[in-house]
């Protein structure tokens, strides 16, 4: 099952829910079907790939400032990409240990192969000797969207 875009009725990118949830929002006339895939259709509906909502639905708080902190966001920020060696990452490494009162905050965590996270263990990049490839920081709303 693949994921459909959600769009705002002035077209601008909400977020992404599942084929099933987008047939129930077509059912339910809350939105209709702005992209869909060729010749291929649920029911009475096309298969849709973008779904623009009827109404528009305010999203002020969403500006300015970022997402709230996740393992899963951290990953997606950085593309599932080990910050230190650029393989695939399946966990999450805190640049500042948290026994050394590093937080769980965008710009103190990276994405990390299992390999790297063990290797740096309760030490600062500079100390494990293990330099950062990318630079932690928090992601804007929009860069969730375009994935």
């Amino acid at each position: 099952m693949h994921a459909v875009l959600v769009i705002n009725a002035d077209l601008g990118p909400l977020h992404r829910v599942s084929l099933k949830h987008a047939i129930r929002m077509l059912y339910r006339r809350v939105a209709e079907v702005h992209e869909a895939e060729p010749d291929q259709r649920i029911g009475v509906f096309p298969v849709p790939k973008v779904v623009r909502l009827v109404h528009y639905v305010v999203t002020r708080w969403r500006r300015g400032r970022g997402p709230s902190w996740s393992r899963a966001g951290v990953l997606t920020r950085d593309g599932h990409r080990c910050g230190y060696c650029g393989k695939a990452a399946s966990t999450i490494d805190h640049v500042l240990p948290r026994s050394r009162g590093g937080q769980n905050h965008w710009e103190n965590t990276v994405a990390a192969c299992s390999a790297c996270n063990g290797r740096k263990g309760d030490r600062t990049p500079p100390e494990a000797r293990m330099p950062l490839q990318v630079t932690p920081r928090v992601p804007l709303w929009a860069s969730f969207h375009a994935r």
